[in-house]
């Protein structure tokens, strides 16, 4: 095998003996991004196996490309962003190149400058828009080793970035221990094992250089289990009597016990200065010289201690300060005594800067602390304040857990584990915030602290499966703060009830809708003028808990200016629930505009988190509007942003949009997937949605029997249709053709109720439209009119199209052929031009049946040739988005955007953005453009 050059022969070809597997694997991810591809790849494999090696082989290899790097290291693992600042400090001029909003969220990550805690998503897309511009002149390789040991902040980000290389030119190489690292699940991944016998020994005999006993070789090669470290530092430490087959050899500690011991045995053979410098240079790992010195000059070791480490190949003292492995910084590390370790860190707490890096100095005093501490227990609070700042959640976590620790007083103790939990939670370390949880079970805690605490359950419960016990536990914890502070009870009322409708039928007892808003409605007055939010909890508890009617107009009053004096955080909090009120209300023009706020805070705001929902609300909007094309693209974008985030929310738009285009099989699939995630999950809205949308899809199908099944199926739990109202009309129809006048009746009666409360255009449309089907004389025509002429004022085109389809159907039936043809050909040409194939298809066959011509289905032209990504992008270029915002949107680079509209313009035969419009298929206005705040969202 080839020695890299650049690299000492000895060292780097005994290293690499064998790996030839592994070198053509690292060859080939050069070799793409060489050709303008972007590849990411997980290196794994126990200490020693040689990862390291390889990453230095293919810094070597890479030939005129940017190499960026990055080391993990354990006790810096609780300082937020260090390994992704450790690995772009080199490119940090570049910022000013990506987008302004992911811009700051890295300023802001890296401590640059100061700003709201930044989304993790967003530094996750920042960063991957800053290595591609890093990789504009050249190709780029990142090179992390011992991801293990990465801040999770950074690991995160960087796991991100590795799921959304597309066309930038850039690699990604980890190396880590272990492969099941969730962050990296899905990536490519090389495993390192160990050598194969003749490899092993060849990789020996180079090491020893000269023949030793044969059952002294055997012993060695068995005990280092072809591993390439063990085999150098077994055959490192034995003397030559032992090498020679003599009494001693026995005595060798096997690999089992950890290579780590042989590391030690060579560190305890130092002078006792040299294994103190060793010592601080493990316990601080920025590598910083004048720092190191400092600290080993005040426990009296001087520059001489250097010489002894660095002839034993364990530790290089230079213009950085570097471990020759990291098994060795471990080895020194650990073969200190407790009492050694607290000397070297109170060492390096005097010695660093308390102005310049307080959380370090921070962090070494906390580790110096012999017993509990509350002076560094409060700067350990500082340094929590200050990651959180920064958006570094685990980090904040962990600092306020030590804090914890050394606070005597037991209050105190429980409150900081309190605060730590909290921070956990909001990071996703979702057991670590359990057992902190507990922890504070062991002090007592202020009420304000236990009702916040058993907020943070119930958050844990909802987070964790949208329903269970949830409800209950907010509104035990809404109770507890009603004395304490009115403003946080009210807001926790009002989460309590979000709770139970996403719970709905699936809600444990005493946390049912029904329940909920009976609770809520003793809530306290709030201190001042009631607020948007105020009036939502007032109108909500009240139409759940008396009826229908009670709560309009106090939820009419909520959303008439909603958002108006709030922070975005404040109108980001609460907007899906307003807008699922607009849902309960029908009104279409609220909604509407609610859902462009909705998703334009979300995206100015970078709460990547509340996107899937944020593009959901406004995906519906669009479904009802029958502009398909504009919502199958934000689905897309949906699921874009799920996979993305890992969001778990169940795939209601995509449901929603194969029922109107008639997709039976896609419909199976989506529902049967989300009825067994919503059972599991306790998300009981989730059945709901999948059974309207069966409903909706069999009475496009005219499939009436399994539309009345799905629609009793939706509305079984009555209390859901606080949150969907839409299974009624669904049932009435279906019902009324199965001649089921009872059920239908009732259904048409609740909506009834709604109506003469709401007095919609969109909702007295509906009612009138579906009183028509329960209506066998002549009286039902005038109700069909008023159907078509109220829902002709709204913008829901669908149930406007399904009003003269009804319509044409009751005139055929009554023998008025010629009205009759009138009213299907209307509805089918709106159906069939939005896509609502399987209504389009009923209609056509009515229309035929009335003497009419439907003519032949014509399948769209344009975009044929597109992949379903490179139709996204062009949708949204001819929409006028540029490269940087289409990247934001589908979290992938300006480059790799750039790559597929050139490919769209070669198979389209055009050469610019503005000839997309005539190309492609008549589709979606861009009505998720940023929008005037004072005007549209809040007309």
């Amino acid at each position: 095998m080839r020695t890299p050059p650049n690299v000492p022969r000895g060292r780097r070809a005994a290293e690499l003996t064998g790996r030839h597997v592994e070198c053509g694997e690292l060859d080939r991810v050069l070799g793409d991004v060489r050709s303008g591809g972007s590849q990411a790849l997980v290196v794994h494999g126990e200490p020693g196996a040689g990862k390291t090696a390889l990453l230095e082989y293919t810094a070597v290899q890479a030939l005129g490309f940017r190499v960026l790097r990055a080391v993990g290291v354990q006790s810096e693992m609780e300082l937020v962003f260090a390994g992704l600042h450790q690995l772009c400090s080199p490119v940090l001029d570049l910022l000013d190149r990506i987008p302004s909003p992911q811009r700051d969220a890295l300023r802001t990550a890296f401590g640059l400058s100061a700003g709201p805690p930044p989304d993790r998503f967003l530094v996750g897309l920042a960063l991957l828009s800053l290595l591609s511009e890093a990789a504009g002149p050249h190709p780029l390789i990142c090179l992390v080793d011992d991801l293990q040991w990465l801040d999770k902040a950074s690991a995160q980000a960087l796991a991100f970035v590795a799921r959304r290389l597309g066309r930038e030119s850039i690699a990604l190489v980890f190396a880590t221990r272990r492969r099941d690292t969730a962050e990296l699940a899905g990536v490519p991944d090389l495993p390192v094992g160990g050598l194969q016998e003749a490899e092993a020994r060849s990789l020996l005999n180079a090491v020893l250089g000269v023949p030793i006993d044969a059952r002294v070789r055997d012993q060695i090669i068995l005990e280092a289990r072809g591993n390439p470290l063990a085999l150098r530092e077994l055959a490192r430490g034995l003397t030559p009597t032992e090498l020679a087959g003599g009494f001693g050899f026995p005595g060798v500690a096997p690999l089992a016990n950890g290579i780590e011991e042989t590391f030690q045995r060579r560190v305890e053979a130092l002078p006792p200065q040299t294994r103190t410098l060793l010592l601080i240079a493990a316990a601080d790992p920025s590598g910083d010289p004048a720092l190191l010195w400092r600290a080993a000059g005040s426990l009296g070791v001087d520059s001489a201690a250097a010489a002894p480490a660095a002839d034993a190949d364990l530790a290089e003292f230079g213009a950085r300060v570097r471990f020759r492995h990291p098994v060795a910084r471990s080895a020194a590390y650990r073969g200190a005594s407790a009492h050694q370790r607290r000397a070297a860190h109170q060492a390096l707490a005097e010695t660093t800067d308390q102005q310049l890096d307080p959380d370090r100095y921070a962090w070494h005093r906390a580790q110096a602390a012999v017993g509990p501490d509350e002076n560094v227990a409060t700067e350990l609070d500082g340094s929590a304040d200050r990651a959180r700042a920064r958006g570094g959640l685990a980090a904040a976590a962990a600092f306020l857990r030590r804090a914890a620790v050394l606070t005597v007083d037991p209050a105190q103790r429980a409150g900081r584990a309190l605060a730590a939990a909290q921070a956990e939670t909001q990071a996703g370390a979702f057991e670590a915030a359990r057992d902190l949880l507990a922890m504070t079970e062991l002090g007592p805690l202020t009420p304000l602290q236990q009702a916040n605490a058993d907020v943070l359950r119930a958050q844990l419960a909802f987070i964790t499966s949208r329903g269970g016990d949830a409800p209950i536990l907010l509104l035990r914890a809404a109770k507890q703060l009603e004395p304490i502070d009115v403003t946080l009870s009210r807001a926790t009322y009002l989460d309590a009830l979000s709770a139970a409708v996403f719970a709905g039928r699936l809600a444990s007892p005493g946390g049912h809708v029904g329940e909920a808003a009976s609770a809520a409605s003793t809530a306290p007055p709030p201190l001042h003028s009631a607020s948007d939010p105020d009036l939502l909890l007032e109108g909500t508890a009240a139409a759940l808990n008396t009826e229908y009617a009670a709560g309009v107009p106090t939820l009419q009053r909520a959303l008439a200016d909603f958002g108006a004096g709030m922070t975005n955080e404040e109108e980001l909090r609460w907007m899906w629930l307003a807008a699922i009120t607009a849902i309960r209300l029908w009104d279409d023009i609220i909604w509407d505009q609610l859902s462009i706020r909705y998703l334009q805070l979300a995206r100015e705001t970078g709460a990547l988190s509340e996107l899937p929902l944020a593009l959901t609300q406004r995906a519906y909007t669009l479904l009802f509007a029958g502009d398909l094309p504009a919502a199958a693209a934000l689905i897309d974008e949906l699921q874009v942003a799920k996979e993305a985030t890992g969001s778990g929310l169940a795939p209601y738009g995509a449901m929603a949009l194969a029922a109107l285009r008639g997709d039976e099989d896609g419909v199976a699939a989506l529902t049967a997937a989300t009825l067994q995630d919503a059972t599991q999950r306790g998300e009981g809205i989730g059945i709901t949605f999948a059974e309207w949308a069966k409903a909706l899809l069999f009475n496009g199908l005219g499939r009436y029997e399994e539309a009345v099944a799905a629609g009793q199926n939706a509305t079984s739990y009555d209390k859901d249709l606080a949150a969907l109202c839409w299974p009624l009309p669904e049932l009435v129809e279906a019902a009324a053709r199965c001649g089921m006048k009872d059920v239908a009746t009732k259904a048409c009666d609740q909506l009834g109720e709604m109506a003469q409360a709401a007095r919609s255009d969109w909702v007295l449309g509906v009612e009138a439209r579906s009183r028509a089907q329960l209506t066998d004389d002549d009286s039902a025509e005038p109700l069909h009119l008023e159907a078509i002429a109220r829902l002709g004022k709204t913008r829901l085109r669908v149930d406007l199209a399904r009003a003269h389809l009804l319509y044409g159907e009751w005139l055929r039936r009554r023998r008025r052929r010629g009205d009759a043809r009138k009213h299907l050909s209307t509805a089918h040409t709106m159906l069939k031009e939005m896509g609502v194939t399987a209504f389009a298809e009923r209609a056509a066959r009515e229309l035929r049946a009335a003497g009419g011509n439907a003519g032949r289905r014509v399948p769209p032209a344009g975009n044929e040739t597109l992949t379903p990504q490179e139709a996204q992008i062009a949708r949204m270029a001819r929409d006028g988005l540029s490269n940087p915002e289409i990247g934001s949107r589908l979290f992938i680079s300006a480059r790799t955007v750039q790559y597929h509209l050139r490919k769209v313009f070669t198979k389209l035969g055009i050469v610019s953005r503005s000839q997309l419009d005539s190309v492609l298929a008549t589709g979606p206005t861009d009505v998720t453009r940023p929008v005037s705040a004072d005007h549209e969202a809040r007309a």
